[in-house]
């Protein structure tokens, strides 16, 4: 299923399910998945022109193998983000941003495991997908870790999701 554009903003915001147990995490999946993302633009204070994002719901083999392929890692991951190469904006197009890739089974063990709601679980990770796009990094340093942290918090709490680093 595609969603053409945001309702908000003008992105153009892709959703393709692969794996149809991504029906059981929310009701109206698409629009839960374009809030979360728009929700994460909002905190980021991304760009106003209108930007593209391709959203993948798939399964734990299919985030295997891409993980395997791009970055050397021959395991499931929840959430893969797979920037596009800078590009100038052109009038009347979306500039694209690139690709978030979610697996059902890892996302579902981990919100078990951490007594999350499953769609709770989800919306952090496509905000922290998201936030991947636009450049935010955890791995390169604690303040940057920290700066990403805050910026999942405000994008989740907009959605009324409690924060997911709370003891």
């Amino acid at each position: 299923m595609t969603v053409p554009e945001s309702h908000v903003s003008g992105n153009e915001i892709d959703i393709a399910v692969e794996d149809v147990r991504w029906a059981d995490a929310t009701p109206d999946l698409d629009a839960f998945v374009l809030r979360a993302v728009e929700a994460a633009l909002a905190a980021a204070k991304a760009p106003a022109d209108p930007l593209e994002i391709s959203i993948l719901l798939t399964d734990d083999t299919t985030v295997q193998n891409l993980n395997k392929r791009w970055r050397g890692k021959d395991k499931p991951t929840n959430v893969l983000s797979f920037p596009a190469p800078p590009q100038p904006a052109h009038a009347g197009a979306a500039r694209p941003l690139g690709d978030v890739v979610l697996a059902y089974e890892t996302m579902l063990r981990e919100s078990e495991e951490q007594s999350k709601p499953l769609s709770h679980h989800l919306a952090h990770l496509l905000v922290h997908g998201t936030l991947h796009l636009l450049g935010q990094d955890h791995e390169t340093g604690e303040a940057e870790a920290e700066a990403m942290e805050a910026l999942e918090v405000v994008a989740l709490r907009s959605l009324g999701i409690p924060d997911p680093y709370a003891d």
